[in-house]
C-alpha cells in the first residue's frame, strides 16, 4: 500500500528551486571555510579574505530566499524537494548563527579595540609595532582617553593587579601563562637590575577567524611584591566585540589563583650540615 500511494509523489519533478537552494547552501559553505583559512595562514591580504567571508554570507541569505520560494512552489504544486530545502536551511543557518551572534554582541558593547589594566600608562608596543604598520591594521599607540572612558563603563573590573610575590615570580608565572595558552611569544625581557621591569609581547588568536590581537605585559616591582598591567588590543577594526576585555579578564583570574598558589608553597629549607667534629689529638 505505502508504494502505490507514493509512486505518484515519486513520478513527481523536484524543484529547481530547492536544487538551487541546497547547491547555494553548499557554496556557501566552501566560500566561508575557504575565507578563514586564508585568513588564518596568512594566504592573502585580509581584505580579500573577508570579501570572500561575507561574500559566503550572503550567499546563504540568498540560499534561504530560494529554499522558501522552493517551500512556496511544493506547497502549491505538490512537487517533491522539501529535503533538499531543509538541508539547505540546515547548513545557512549553521552558517549565519555566529555572525548573528556577534551582530547581537557589536549592538551591546562599546565601539573599542584596546583594553588595558592602565589606561594612565599602558604597557607599550614594541616589537609589536612593527607588525602594526600594514594597510587597514590598527596603529601601536594607545586608543586614548575615550577608550578608556568606555572600558571603564562596561568593563569596571579591569583593574592593576597586585601581586604578594616578586617581580621575578611574577614574570615567570605570567610568562607560563602565555605559553599555555599558546600565544606566540615575540619579545621576552625578565625583570634586569636596575629597573627590574619585565615585558612580554605575544599575539594571541581569536579562536574562529583566527584574528590576531597583540598583547604586551609588564611587570614592574612594588617594594617585596609585584605589579602586573596588561594591554591586549586588536591588530584590525575599530570594534573587538568584548574579545580584548575577556582575554584580559581571564589572565587577570588565572594570575591571581597562580599567584595565590605559589604564594602558599612552604619555602625549602636547605638541609643543616652537621658541624665537623673536631680532630682528636694523640697525646704522646
Amino acid at each position: 500500500m505505502a508504494r502505490r500511494f507514493s509512486a505518484p509523489y515519486q513520478s513527481e519533478p523536484v524543484s529547481s528551486l530547492a536544487t538551487w537552494a541546497r547547491n547555494l547552501a553548499v557554496f556557501a559553505v566552501v566560500a566561508v571555510v575557504v575565507s578563514i583559512i586564508i585568513v588564518r595562514f596568512d594566504f592573502l591580504e585580509m581584505k580579500p579574505a573577508l570579501a570572500t567571508f561575507f561574500a559566503g554570507l550572503a550567499i546563504a541569505g540568498l540560499s534561504i530566499l530560494f529554499g522558501l520560494a522552493g517551500f512556496a512552489a511544493i506547497w502549491q504544486n505538490g512537487s517533491r524537494g522539501m529535503a533538499r530545502i531543509l538541508f539547505a536551511l540546515l547548513i545557512d543557518a549553521l552558517i549565519l548563527a555566529y555572525p548573528a551572534y556577534f551582530a547581537l554582541q557589536y549592538r551591546k558593547l562599546p565601539a573599542i579595540h584596546d583594553v588595558t589594566t592602565d589606561p594612565i600608562d599602558p604597557p607599550r608596543f614594541d616589537a609589536l609595532a612593527r607588525l602594526r604598520t600594514g594597510d587597514g591594521t590598527n596603529t601601536a599607540v594607545y586608543a586614548g582617553l575615550y577608550s578608556a572612558e568606555q572600558q571603564r563603563h562596561f568593563y569596571p573590573d579591569i583593574e592593576p593587579i597586585e601581586l604578594e610575590i616578586s617581580a621575578e615570580r611574577a614574570y615567570a608565572i605570567a610568562l607560563q601563562l602565555v605559553h599555555k595558552r599558546k600565544w606566540t611569544v615575540i619579545d621576552e625581557r625578565a625583570p634586569q637590575p636596575p629597573r627590574r621591569i619585565g615585558r612580554i609581547e605575544a599575539v594571541a588568536r581569536t579562536p574562529i577567524m583566527g584574528f590576531r590581537e597583540d598583547v604586551s605585559i609588564r611587570v614592574v616591582p612594588d617594594g617585596d611584591d609585584s605589579r602586573v598591567d596588561i594591554r591586549s588590543a586588536s591588530r584590525y577594526f575599530d570594534s573587538d566585540l568584548g574579545s580584548n576585555a575577556a582575554r584580559i579578564i581571564k589572565f587577570i583570574d588565572d594570575l591571581n589563583t597562580a599567584a595565590d598558589t605559589d604564594a602558599l608553597k612552604p619555602v625549602k629549607k636547605a638541609p643543616v650540615i652537621p658541624p665537623k667534629a673536631p680532630a682528636k689529638t694523640v697525646k704522646k
